[in-house]
């Protein structure tokens, strides 16, 4: 049994892989930073610059591997995901990593890649909006959520379209460390998230629930 580790010696694993959405990592990523107990780590298939779906390259620091251990592990969505849910060699070394993780998050599409890599069977989860028709249709057994800004079931995130991974990380933030610690953080970037998971009015903008 795997023993959570103290405050002090959080870390925050970030998978890059070509074609991330840039937001989807750097919204949480800007919120992570400002918490000193929590340490960025960022991997790839092989260490380097990765290009975004913008064309910004960030450098993987790390190769991402089966032997890759993560406390709270984050994996984006992007354009590269429609690739990534077929590579099953990614895939795999996904299931091997997230199994050892305490914590596992998603943005956007990224759960898509969870669920294919069958990290979500028997979780709620949730996704991009405009896509999730397509995400839904990956993994067997997960609770799909339309309706949602985020979802938290046990040791995993996930969170709706792109800027809604703010959100999910600044309660994640509150979860962890208590809402006054959130508070400050999102107060020193004049950021003002949403703090219900429930709403979600871009569910019904795409037509997946009744209004």
């Amino acid at each position: 049994m795997s023993v959570m580790p103290t405050i002090a010696s959080r870390e925050v694993t970030v998978v890059l892989f070509e074609q991330f959405e840039l937001l989807d990592v750097f919204g949480p990523v800007e919120l992570l930073s400002k918490v000193p107990e929590l340490r960025i780590t960022w991997v790839a298939d092989s260490p380097g610059p990765v290009t975004s779906s913008q064309g910004v390259r960030v450098i993987a620091e790390q190769p991402f591997t089966h032997d890759t251990r993560a406390d709270i592990l984050l994996v984006p969505g992007g354009a590269g995901t429609r690739q990534l849910v077929h590579d099953s060699a990614f895939l795999t070394r996904l299931t091997t990593v997230a199994k050892t993780s305490h914590l596992v998050t998603s943005v956007c599409t990224g759960s898509a890649l969870l669920a294919a890599a069958g990290c979500l069977e028997s979780y709620r989860a949730t996704s991009n909006k405009l896509a999730f028709e397509w995400v839904r249709g990956h993994g067997h057994d997960v609770d799909w959520v339309a309706e949602a800004r985020w979802v938290h079931d046990r040791d995993r995130w996930t969170s709706s379209g792109v800027a809604a991974g703010m959100d999910m990380t600044a309660a994640l933030i509150a979860h962890l460390y208590g809402d006054e610690v959130a508070r400050s953080v999102t107060q020193h970037v004049e950021y003002e998230p949403q703090r219900n998971a429930d709403h979600d009015p871009f569910a019904s903008l795409y037509g997946l629930v009744d209004r």
